[in-house]
């Protein structure tokens, strides 16, 4: 399935896209009949794998009305992901060897400080500042809407901070695997 592969191979990708699935369930009421008609029809796999579709869809739906954020938020599984990415990156910010980290930091801080400015006061970690800032821009994208070049230079500045993050992730998740 996408979902495991995308966090196999790249985690940032992964909390975008399980907060796009989140969206998407929402529209729908996280009510499994709606998103069996809507969503798990449109795959044309075998029985078996339909099932499975069809499986981890409700879990996610039963996920998020037992965690209280069919309307906002996200399920546990993602904010601890969410988590360990802020842990890594803080780090990371502590380790002396990391001075390209460190760089691609500073570069995109002010662009994070904006963000958060933005947010309307929401306590947010600095790397859910930036997913949350990366999900905002992709959804403008997605509609159509114009994007200044300035903020598509922040963004730019953020996913490179980003791309390197996941990038550390999946090799400390390879190391602590052998």
């Amino acid at each position: 399935m996408v979902a495991r592969q995308k966090k196999e191979e790249n985690i940032v990708e992964y909390v975008l896209y399980m907060w796009q699935i989140e969206d998407l369930l929402r529209a729908c009421g996280a009510d499994m009949d709606i998103v069996k008609k809507r969503i798990v029809t449109q795959y044309s796999q075998p029985e078996d794998v339909m099932e499975e579709i069809h499986q981890w869809y409700a879990s996610l739906c039963k996920m998020m009305r037992d965690e209280g954020v069919t309307e906002k938020g996200h399920i546990k599984i993602i904010s601890d992901v969410v988590a360990e990415l802020q842990e890594l990156h803080g780090k990371l910010l502590k380790t002396p060897n990391e001075q390209v980290y460190e760089g691609l930091y500073y570069q995109a801080l002010p662009d994070i400080v904006q963000l958060r400015a933005k947010s309307g006061g929401e306590a947010m970690s600095e790397i859910e500042t930036c997913l949350t800032g990366v999900y905002g821009f992709l959804l403008l994208m997605m509609q159509g809407k114009e994007i200044t070049p300035e903020t598509s230079d922040a963004i730019h500045r953020i996913t490179t901070m980003l791309s390197f993050l996941a990038s550390k992730y999946h090799a400390n998740i390879n190391v602590s695997d052998n």
